[in-house]
């Protein structure tokens, strides 16, 4: 079953997605149905944590502006 919804936008934003729709041979709400779609999909995906990234957090430790700025002149100075 469809309902209708009604968005407002932009004047010159919708025609761009006119423009588009037509160029990609579909209708803006098909557009806005898959948008919508892809975007409740990729918030219901959980995304793997890396092993390598976690293995590297908090490898690096915070400096202060000194130091930056010390190694800074020892290197290009």
């Amino acid at each position: 079953m469809t309902s209708k919804i009604t968005l407002y936008s932009e004047e010159k934003l919708i025609k761009e997605i006119k423009r588009y729709a037509k160029e990609q041979n579909t209708s803006v709400s098909k557009l806005v149905n898959q948008f919508f779609h892809n975007l409740l999909q990729t918030e219901k995906k959980e995304h793997p944590k890396s092993t390598l990234t976690d293995s590297l957090t908090g490898v690096l430790t915070k400096g202060s502006t000194e130091e930056y700025h010390k190694h800074l002149e020892e290197k290009y100075l």
